[in-house]
């Protein structure tokens, strides 16, 4: 099957830092554009960061520029979320997408959990 997989969600304080991975498997990522999305409760969903596909092009919402990075490695098959100087606010579902030649909604993974509390 196609399908991407988050990992390294959890519980940290303000401040803190954590990273997320996103594996894909059943293909490779050569051509796809990758963004990072989050959603929490009565929220909509918001792209958080965004990756070309050779990689020299991100971009950021606004309210995590200076604090996250987006990065990939093809031949890992892996794209990540540093995430650094978490608040309250970063708390939600993170979700990667996977677009190839940035088209279409893409391939989605599950998400994986961040919360960000004392």
């Amino acid at each position: 099957q196609v399908q991407l997989v988050e990992s390294g969600g959890g519980l940290v304080q303000p401040g803190g830092s954590l990273r997320l991975s996103c594996a894909a498997s059943g293909f490779t990522l050569d051509g796809y554009t990758i963004g990072w999305y989050r959603q929490a409760p009565g929220k909509e969903r918001e792209l958080v960061a965004s990756i070309a596909v050779n990689a020299r092009i991100t971009n950021y919402a606004d309210s995590v520029k200076g604090r996250f990075t987006i990065s990939r490695d093809n031949a890992k098959k892996m794209v990540y979320l540093q995430m650094n100087s978490l608040k309250p606010e970063d708390t939600a579902t993170y979700s990667c997408n996977a677009r190839y030649l940035n088209n279409g909604d893409g391939i989605w993974g599950q998400g994986t959990q961040v919360t960000v509390s004392l």
